[in-house]
Formats: structure tokens, C-alpha cells, sequence
């Protein structure tokens, strides 16, 4: 994701490089001894017809312009050149050429002699090792294969503590009672439904239908959904119900649907990056996070025919201590992703935010986020490498976790970049959003940045032990609440001196993202991309970084990390979840964020009859890195006294005068 663009700065009053090499390619000298060496045009002799043309103010004809003139030139003339003059011609342009482009590279200090060395030496060696490597790894788009050796990690405490897996130790969700109407239905948590489920109350088939009517109904409104996984899901719905008549149980997602960002490879099904390049791309591949979900074929191979009980203590479920590959969820459809995983812009449209149909919702992850908050889905998994979780569920209103950089394995989803890429869920709660978690976290193989980490159980943190900071731009409802309930508030900045935090995240998302699809933009695929000002742009000025600024950026990158890692004093902060320099730092970082509905305002410019459009306001509760539990304790006991992750979005019933 991205801030709005500022505007372009007016012309240089010098010719660009462009336009010098044009200019160079067509000089033709006045006589035929060979001109001197020389570091500018300024020396060279022109022919007498030639003349300055004046320098455009806009347009990209200008070049076609000198293109055209100096081409008649060098016809006219081209009888007086000798083959030796065109060679030494060359030599000298290509020097000139190389130095005028070292200012791209903030790297104008080599004089000719140098240049020239170093434009033999790339010829020579560095472009064959170029093309030997991307014949091996670049062929295909989308980062799926071949994971970089360079891997980040995010944990302050060297190799995350790693112990015996454990289930978390759930609440019981007592007294749960089917509503009558499917609109009630939609909005129950993971936990009421799990209890429907498993009391028999509700089959995993009636909940499907229930989800799949309401994803046909609203997503050509919300354009929220790109392929709705029907036959998947009808088959998946009957092994669990199959297997709850047996007396196999296999926990809180037995049966319940859910929807992927189409980032995520299904086997059978599209998955199209939302991208019209990859609109109809089918990966043989079973992406980690969904085979987490998967249980039924893998059953008796996993626990042979062991039945997961479950034990009732006085508060919560208590699940043993093993665990099943997988947890028996139902995929109902993948969701859309902006294209490429770049903001809310898809081939199929543009995605709605369902509190306000007027406006958009804002980060690739615009799928899950609005198919979630419009009752569509249970709860999804989305993505983030730069705001694509929180900007969504902020305007949405909905609770999502942006968990700890390397908690879920990425394998078989596109990577925009390998140390920033993340895993996570959208839902109705963090009660919620901690269940998903449990379930999809770990380690992969094919994800050399994964890890086994041992989450505590944020269920059993004494919320009363903590100090919490929080920021300017907190909300104070959620200060308060927290307060209230025996939290200990301090007012709370973070101080670094690093001040290119922003640029640093630019820089290593775009060059990851161009390793990813370099082979994309050499075929102009870019060329039909949904968004010309987005990815076009950005991976075109990336392929302008050298590798040492990269690494540089890096460099600067961990001295951010152990900045924050000292100026991080409390437990947990409170804080903006869509402030954009947080968003860059806590990425960079890795750290986990909640976001959490807080409330909602009116609109701007709402018709003179009134609307029940609204426009949600959110805060993020930020934790270091492997304390996911805490800010979910923390996201918990907020909600456990408010009620704002509760409301339903008006997506039936606008108010008059509301043609939207």
C-alpha cells in the first residue's frame, strides 16, 4: 500500500538521459578524423545542420521529435562517416551514456577511464551471471519457488523460544441457541458457531448455504469476491458433518466456512493474484495455510481413527495436547486481492467498503476485509507487506491481526518480499482472530523465514500486570476502558533517529517485489496492469536500485530494529493502526498489531434525508515481536465491555435518499 503520490517536480533544464542518448546515437562529427575523448557533448562537433531543438514542457513526443530529426540528419550526412568514425563514435557515446547515468545511482564520481572499465567488466562478467541466474530462478512470476538464502528474523530474543506445541485454552461459549434468521446467523462468532456445530444444533451444510447465498448476494455490490468455491465447499461441508456422526470432533473450525485471499494457491482452483495477466492461472500447488484448514482426506493417516475429545473444565475447552495437520474449515470462496497484492484495484472492479458503498476499502487485503464486516464470511485470511491488513479492516470496522513477521508459513502464496510478508485473519473478535491464530501458525519447509514459536495462551494473561503505553494519536476510549479494568496507562513514544524508515520499506518491497516478477515486466506485462501509477511505476524506478543501496537500506533497517527494540518499554502501546510511518516501522520491525474497532462517525457529506452509512474508527494495540498474545489479551478485555466489533454494516438498508 501507499500514500498518495506527490506531484511529479517541473523539467529539468537539461536534457534527461533519454534524450542524450537519442542525441548521441544520431551526432554525426564534421569531418572524419576522430574526435577527442571527452566527458560531454560539449566538445563534439555537430553537423552544420544540426540544431538544438527546445526542450518540452510535457508529452512524450519530445523524444520522438529529436528522434525524427536527427534520423534525416544521419541519412543526409551519412556518406562522409567513415566505419572507424561510428566506432570510435560508440566508444565515446557509451561512456558518455554510462556517466550521465551514474546520477541515478547517486554514484557520479567515476571519470572516463573508470566508466570504461566498469562497462567492459559488466558485459563481460556481470550481465552472462545475470542471465544464467534468472534463467534459474525467474522464469516464473510470483515468488512461489526458489525462496532467497537471505532470511529475516524477526524475534529480539535470538531463536524464538520453541517448546511441546499447545492448544490455547478457550473460553467455553455457553448457552448458544440457533437464531431463526440466516441474518443472525452470518453474524455470530467462531465460537457461537463452533458451539452450533458441535451441539449438533446447526450441520456444516446449513451453515455453508447460509455463507454461499450471501457471497452471491452482496459481492457484485461489494466486488469483494473472485472465485465462490461452491462444489469445494459443499464437499468439504459433508466430511465434517460425516465426521461429527462419527464422534470425531476436531475443534472450534469443524465445519465453518472461510473464505482466502486469492493470493493463496487451492489446487483445482484459480488463483489469480487479481491480476487480469494471471486472470485464469491454476497453481498445482496446496498453499501451507490452507492445508492447515484441510482435515477430512488426511484424517485417518493423521491420528488412526484416534477421536479428539474435547474436556469440559469450569471455564474453558481444554483440547489435548496433540494436534491434527488440520482443523476441518470450509473454503467458501477466494477473495479478492488488488492486483498484484497492490491496494483495492482488481481486474474485476474496485472493492467496496460495506459501512460506507460510496467509498473503497482500501489495501490489497480488500477482500477479506469487506467480505468479513458484510457478513459474507465467518472470518479470512488476508496478507500484509505494507498495510494491506490494517488500512482494510481499519475501514471496514473489523478485527483483524497483523501477527508476528515468520508466526504463519507463506508457502504457495505470491511474495511481494520474503522479510516482510505476513499471514493473518480477519474476524469478528479477537477471541476470534486468537483461535484462527492457533490454528494456522507454524513452520513449513518451503518457507525458510517460518517458525515453530510458542505463543502463550492470551487467555490466561493478567491484563492487571501490564504497562501499556499509548501514543498521540490513541484513541482515548480504549485508554480508558483498559484503565478501568486494572491496566497500568502511561503516555509512551517511540525514539529512534533512524528518519528514512518510509524509504527503507520502499526500497526493499520493490526490489523484492521486482526479483519476484522481473520476468513479468520484461515481457510488458506491466503494460496492461490495472493501475499504471502503481506497481508500473514503483518496479520501473526499482530496477534503478543497485544492489548496494539495497543492502545499505538493510543495514539501516537493523539499526531501526535496535532502536525500537531499546525504546520499547512497555508491554504493549497503543496507537494509530493506519498512521503511515507506523505501518512502515512495525513491518520493518515484524512486530504484531490488533486492529480493533472502536467506534464510528458520520459521514462527510451525507444526504440532507440522513443515512446509516457510517465511517468506522479504529485503533491498533502494537506489541513487540513474539507477544502476540498480548495485544490479543489486550484487544480481548477491550472488547469484552464494548460492543462496536458487534454492529452490522447498513448494506440492506442505507436510508432514503441514499442512490449509491
Amino acid at each position: 500500500m501507499r500514500l498518495p503520490r506527490r506531484a511529479l517536480p517541473p523539467p529539468r533544464p537539461h536534457p534527461p538521459l533519454l534524450h542524450l542518448l537519442v542525441l548521441l546515437s544520431f551526432a554525426v562529427p564534421e569531418t572524419a578524423a576522430a574526435p577527442p575523448r571527452t566527458s560531454s557533448i560539449v566538445g563534439m562537433a555537430w553537423p552544420t545542420k544540426c540544431t538544438w531543438l527546445p526542450l518540452p514542457t510535457s508529452g512524450m513526443s519530445h523524444s520522438y521529435t529529436l528522434f525524427s530529426k536527427y534520423h534525416k540528419i544521419w541519412k543526409e550526412t551519412k556518406e562522409a562517416v567513415s566505419a572507424n568514425d561510428v566506432s570510435r563514435q560508440e566508444t565515446i557515446s557509451g561512456v558518455i551514456a554510462l556517466k550521465g547515468s551514474m546520477k541515478y545511482f547517486d554514484a557520479d564520481f567515476f571519470n572516463d577511464s573508470k566508466l570504461r572499465e566498469m562497462e567492459d567488466g559488466a558485459i563481460e562478467f556481470n550481465v552472462p551471471a545475470f542471465r544464467d541466474n534468472r534463467k534459474l530462478v525467474a522464469l516464473e512470476n510470483g515468488g512461489l519457488h526458489n525462496p532467497s538464502a537471505l532470511v529475516f528474523k524477526s524475534s529480539w530474543n535470538g531463536e524464538s523460544k520453541i517448546s511441546k506445541r499447545k492448544s490455547l485454552d478457550y473460553p467455553i461459549t455457553s448457552s448458544v441457541h440457533r437464531p431463526s434468521k440466516d441474518e443472525d446467523i452470518a453474524f455470530m462468532s467462531i465460537m457461537e458457531l463452533g458451539e452450533l456445530i458441535r451441539t449438533k444444533q446447526v450441520t456444516s451444510r446449513e451453515l455453508t448455504d447460509v455463507f454461499l447465498r450471501r457471497l452471491k448476494r452482496y459481492s457484485p455490490v461489494i466486488k469483494s469476491v473472485i472465485t465462490v468455491t461452491d462444489d469445494l465447499a459443499y464437499k468439504q461441508a459433508k466430511e465434517a458433518d460425516d465426521l461429527l456422526e462419527q464422534g470425531k470432533y476436531l475443534g472450534l473450525l469443524h465445519g465453518i466456512p472461510y473464505g482466502l485471499k486469492d493470493i493463496i494457491a487451492v489446487p483445482e482452483y484459480k488463483t489469480t493474484w487479481g491480476s487480469k495477466t494471471f486472470e485464469n492461472q491454476v497453481l498445482d500447488i496446496e498453499a501451507y495455510v490452507y492445508k492447515r484448514f484441510v482435515c477430512f482426506r488426511l484424517y485417518d493417516s493423521c491420528v488412526s481413527d484416534v477421536v479428539r475429545s474435547i474436556v469440559v473444565t469450569s471455564s474453558h475447552l481444554c483440547m489435548p495436547s496433540f494436534r491434527l495437520k488440520s482443523t476441518g474449515a470450509v473454503l467458501v470462496a477466494k477473495l479478492v486481492t488488488g492486483s498484484l497484492a497492490y491496494d483495492d484495484i482488481w481486474f474485476g472492479g474496485r472493492t467496496r467498503n460495506p459501512w460506507n458503498i460510496e467509498e473503497f476499502s482500501t489495501g490489497s487485503s480488500a477482500g477479506p476485509a469487506a467480505s468479513t464486516s458484510a457478513g459474507m464470511v465467518p472470518f479470512a485470511i488476508g496478507s500484509e507487506t505494507a498495510g494491506s491488513i490494517t488500512y482494510p479492516a481499519a475501514r471496514c470496522g473489523v478485527t483483524a491481526l497483523r501477527p508476528t513477521f515468520g508466526t504463519v508459513a507463506r508457502t504457495g502464496v505470491m511474495s511481494i518480499s520474503e522479510s516482510l510478508d505476513k499471514l493473518g485473519p480477519f474476524c469478528r473478535s479477537a477471541i476470534d482472530c486468537a483461535v484462527v491464530l492457533d490454528e494456522i501458525r507454524g513452520k513449513d519447509a518451503g518457507d525458510p523465514s517460518s517458525r515453530e514459536v510458542d505463543i502463550e495462551d492470551p487467555f490466561h494473561v493478567d491484563i492487571t500486570q501490564l504497562t501499556v503505553g499509548y501514543l498521540d494519536s490513541a484513541e482515548m476510549e480504549v485508554v480508558n476502558v483498559l484503565s478501568a479494568k486494572g491496566v497500568k496507562l502511561v503516555p509512551f513514544k517511540l525514539n529512534y533517529t533512524v528518519e528514512s524508515v518510509q524509504s527503507i520499506l520502499n526500497i526493499t518491497m520493490d526490489v523484492d517485489m521486482l526479483a519476484h516478477f522481473d520476468n513479468w515486466q520484461r515481457e510488458g506485462l506491466d503494460n496492461v496492469y490495472e493501475a499504471q501509477d502503481q506497481w508500473p511505476v514503483e518496479l520501473r524506478r526499482a530496477r534503478l536500485i543497485p544492489a548496494v543501496e539495497y543492502l545499505q537500506a538493510q543495514r539501516a533497517r537493523g539499526k531501526l530494529i535496535r532502536e525500537v527494540k531499546e525504546s520499547f518499554t512497555v508491554d504493549a502501546f497503543i496507537g494509530n493502526a493506519t498512521d503511515w510511518e507506523l505501518v512502515c516501522l512495525g513491518n520493518l520491525v515484524g512486530m504484531p498489531v490488533a486492529v480493533v474497532p472502536t467506534g464510528f462517525k458520520s459521514i462527510e457529506d451525507p444526504p440532507k434525508s440522513g443515512t446509516r452509512r457510517r465511517t468506522t474508527i479504529t485503533t491498533g494495540i502494537y506489541a513487540p515481536p513474539d507477544h502476540d498474545h498480548i495485544a490479543l489479551a489486550l484487544a480481548m478485555a477491550y472488547q469484552s465491555v464494548t460492543d462496536h466489533h458487534k454492529q452490522r454494516p447498513p448494506i440492506d438498508d442505507l436510508g432514503s435518499d441514499n442512490d449509491v
